[in-house]
């Protein structure tokens, strides 16, 4: 396996998702990451979220919205989209492996693995809509 060189760029990029729990973007972890590295480029940024997923150490979340998502946590789990804000959230709820069983009677292959999202309107818009 090659060896990746070490880049200050990469590491800040994976510490600033690492401290963040909403899910950014690509274009809002850049935001974020200019301030430490205001000559990073956009494009520096997507590389990297690119090779930190290939690497496993990220999640890339594609929700629907156009926009990748990117996740810290790399332990199976669930997520809630809101399809008003588009706001990615963690669901506390225990992976459900037997749905790998069910499906499995279906698949022509073998399943191994399961990702599921669950779409709706956030607490927060609801409010706001009341």
């Amino acid at each position: 396996m090659k060896t990746l060189k070490y880049s200050r760029q990469r590491e800040s990029i994976k510490a600033c998702l690492m401290a963040r729990h909403d899910h950014p973007t690509a274009d809002a972890l850049y935001t974020a990451i200019r301030e430490d590295y205001p000559n990073i480029s956009l494009g520096t940024v997507y590389r990297n979220l690119n090779l930190l997923v290939e690497l496993g150490e990220i999640q890339k979340l594609t929700c629907g919205d156009g926009a990748d998502h990117f996740d810290a946590v790399t332990s199976p789990h669930y997520h809630f989209v809101c399809r008003t804000c588009g706001q990615v959230k963690d669901l506390r709820l225990d992976t459900m492996e037997e749905i790998n069983h069910l499906a499995q009677e279906y698949a022509d292959g073998q399943v191994d693995s399961h990702t599921i999202y669950f779409y709706g309107t956030c607490n927060q818009c609801l409010r706001n809509n009341s």
